[in-house]
């Protein structure tokens, strides 16, 4: 049985407890044992390499230092970890170390919430296979992101709202290595509402499962 870490908690516009609610039953579906928490203190009360995956869901909060250390050191030993949006992407702006484990950091959301197309890059890859490209009503995450990440979806910015990154073509969704452990981040989901769109939710569920240990 697989052993799952949910915790959730920061900005609450990002709707963080509603998001993971979406998914801790399916997981548990799937016949994985999933423990939720509303406190970084678990990073450092539970012992994180026993789970096969975390799942984050902090917005605009911060982290203590053995608390991060504890997390990555986690993952750089095989746990998987996964998530969306500013759960994963906009958790701890003081923690550069974080960043470079999730592979990017949000920085703006030109136009707010707005229609947005996302095109499938990768179409032979497990998490995204078979998924045609699709459009969002939603936050278009812009972000740094590193270059090694394996990028899956992309989304172009049309510089109505922001002329200078007119035809920027931006990561959306990408997974890549972080030591032994695997990390998988999705740009969808600002609210709960988002994970209604069949694609966004079915890309969140995929990762999750390629991420676990």
């Amino acid at each position: 049985m697989k052993k799952v870490l949910m915790t959730w908690g920061g900005w609450e516009g990002h709707e963080p407890r509603q998001c993971v609610e979406i998914f801790h039953p399916w997981l548990a579906e799937q016949g994985c044992q999933v423990e939720v928490y509303d406190t970084l203190d678990c990073c450092v009360e539970q012992d994180l390499s026993s789970y096969d995956l975390i799942v984050p869901a902090w917005t605009m909060s911060s982290i203590e230092e053995e608390q991060v250390k504890a997390l990555l050191e986690a993952v750089q030993g095989g746990t998987g970890i996964a998530g969306w949006h500013g759960g994963m992407g906009d958790s701890f702006r003081s923690s550069t170390a974080y960043q470079f484990m999730v592979g990017g950091q949000w920085v703006a959301h030109p136009g707010n919430i707005i229609d947005y197309h996302v095109h499938i890059e990768d179409r032979e890859d497990p998490v995204t296979r078979g998924l045609q490209d699709f459009s969002m009503h939603s936050e278009q995450y812009y972000m740094h992101v590193d270059p090694g990440n394996h990028v899956l979806a992309t989304t172009i910015f049309d510089g109505e709202h922001v002329a200078w990154i007119e035809g920027t073509v931006m990561p959306v969704v990408w997974k890549r290595r972080y030591g032994r452990g695997k990390v998988f981040y999705s740009s969808l989901g600002h609210v709960a509402a988002d994970f209604e769109v069949p694609e966004a939710r079915e890309i969140m569920r995929r990762g999750m499962v390629w991420a676990m240990r």
